[in-house]
């Protein structure tokens, strides 16, 4: 049976007034040691994530509530997206590269190097409607064998990139970051917002093309690192932080919270409608149908 708590959303501005759901939160799967990485994938309704110590990848099914094994061993993946064609795209810890699982279940390659040298471990990862790929790239996964595999890095920086979807290259997009973290479009995409686990900041910059510009901090966390961020279609930032999810405003305030008993990594708004938020938090998935859409 499925465990549930109370819903705590606290409004702390009146731009989070119209923000609720239901009166309690499903805790939809417990016994990872920390999950990360939720994606939903709406041809087959179901949630996908990563567990990355246990090196495997997990699959919640909406009809049933049944959850089993999706991939494992993983290759330690982390943050995932779909792409504009419903495939796969993950970010491994253990190989040092972004991949795409194709409509066949083979996988490819999408980037392992930047000018010749391997990648720290990407961590997470959106793609774009032009079917660019933009992931962060911190060393989590080769600090330790916790998430990966120990290891020094040949780039010496943790940077955000760009894979180009015509050529392949693997391009630098922010490169004045200490660890960050999730990312993720404005709806109209001329915004990319990025977290900066490690400084506590939300960071945004304007979409020019195939590049950035004028990065500045938006927002600071008051409880913890930030992790994963998503966007709903009135352009609020959820976040997940160390004592739930903190939603922005597009100006950077901090205008509610969702608060759950465990450190929050990260979340996705998925449902036929796009209305239930799940979150992967330390050892466990929560969901909780709300009255907001995600982008």
């Amino acid at each position: 049976m499925t465990e549930t708590i109370p819903a705590e959303f606290e409004t702390l501005d009146e731009r989070f007034a119209d923000v609720g759901g239901d009166e309690r939160i499903e805790r939809i799967h417990h016994g990872c040691r920390w999950a990360e990485g939720p994606t939903y994938v709406p041809a087959g309704r179901y949630l996908l994530w990563s567990d990355i110590p246990n090196d495997r990848m997990l699959r919640w099914d909406e009809l049933t509530g049944n959850v089993g094994p999706f991939r494992a061993p993983a290759g330690y993946t982390n943050g995932h997206t779909l792409d504009r064609q419903g495939r796969l795209v993950s970010c491994e810890h253990g190989g040092r590269r972004v991949t795409r699982t194709e409509h066949d279940g083979s996988i490819t390659v999408l980037a392992d190097r930047w000018q010749g040298k391997r990648l720290n471990s990407p961590n997470d990862v959106v793609v774009r409607s032009d079917d660019s790929v933009w992931f962060t790239d911190p060393r989590y996964g080769i600090t330790s064998d916790y998430e990966g595999h120990r290891a020094e890095s040949e780039i010496g920086a943790d940077q955000v990139y760009r894979l180009d979807p015509a050529t392949g290259e693997v391009t630098v997009v922010a490169d004045d970051f200490v660890r960050p973290n999730g990312l993720a479009f404005s709806p109209d995409e001329s915004l990319l917002y990025v977290a900066d686990t490690r400084r506590g900041h939300l960071r945004v910059f304007d979409v020019r093309g195939a590049s950035l510009e004028n990065g500045r901090i938006l927002a600071e966390c008051s409880a913890g690192g930030l992790d994963g961020i998503r966007l709903d279609t009135t352009g609020r930032i959820w976040a997940a932080t160390h004592e739930g999810v903190h939603c922005f405003a597009p100006d950077g305030t901090l205008i509610g919270r969702l608060r759950l008993p465990e450190k929050t990594s990260n979340l996705v708004f998925g449902g036929l409608k796009r209305n239930w938020l799940f979150m992967t938090a330390s050892s466990s998935v929560y969901a909780i149908m709300t009255n907001v859409r995600g982008a």
